[in-house]
């Protein structure tokens, strides 16, 4: 029978973690520059993020969305902000729209349901009472339009507060000051 053995709890030094927390985010945005500055010397083959590309990001949540690598850094951004619930959402009703199969579209239904529009779900998105209600009415016959409400609202919140958050960032800054300095050379 495995037996727990503990040891006294010994003392950590103590240490001032607000600048711990600086350093890091400071070291965080040169790593991603050097990064990013390595990615772009490497093969010509290989698929590049072009500076025109994340200018145009600023344009519009519209034009950060439409772009695979767009995408994928504002889901990065949204999960460090630990509010990615709202992208995943999104994201999970522009598939369950190509949804053929009825069978598909019922199980699917009660699986976005259950995980981000019923009270305490695991991503409760942020919808009014109405909302839930009329999708709640909406599920019990399932057609590809029953979240629509539901995702515009949500669209609305990501382009009013995460998306002017999100060009405010550490992160989209050193993309943005890497694709400067690659446009100067």
């Amino acid at each position: 029978m495995p037996v727990l053995v503990t040891s006294p709890l010994r003392e950590l030094p103590s240490h001032n973690m607000d600048m711990d927390d600086k350093r890091r985010k400071q070291t965080k945005g040169s790593d991603l520059k050097s990064r990013l500055q390595r990615r772009s010397s490497q093969s010509p083959n290989t698929e590049r993020l072009s500076p025109e590309e994340i200018i145009l990001w600023s344009q519009s949540l519209e034009r950060l969305l439409a772009s695979k690598y767009g995408m994928t850094t504002f889901q990065t951004f949204l999960k460090s902000e630990f509010s990615d619930e709202n992208i995943e959402f999104w994201l999970i009703c522009e598939d369950y729209k190509k949804i053929k199969s009825s069978f598909r579209l019922s199980s699917r239904t009660k699986k976005i349901y259950k995980t981000y529009i019923e009270a305490e779900a695991p991503k409760e998105i942020n919808i009014d009472h109405k909302t839930r209600d009329l999708i709640r009415r909406n599920v019990k016959t399932p057609t590809t339009v029953c979240f629509d409400e539901a995702q515009r609202i949500v669209y609305r919140l990501m382009e009013k507060d995460s998306y002017p958050r999100f060009l405010r960032s550490n992160i989209y800054r050193t993309l943005l000051d890497s694709a400067s300095d690659y446009i100067k050379v």
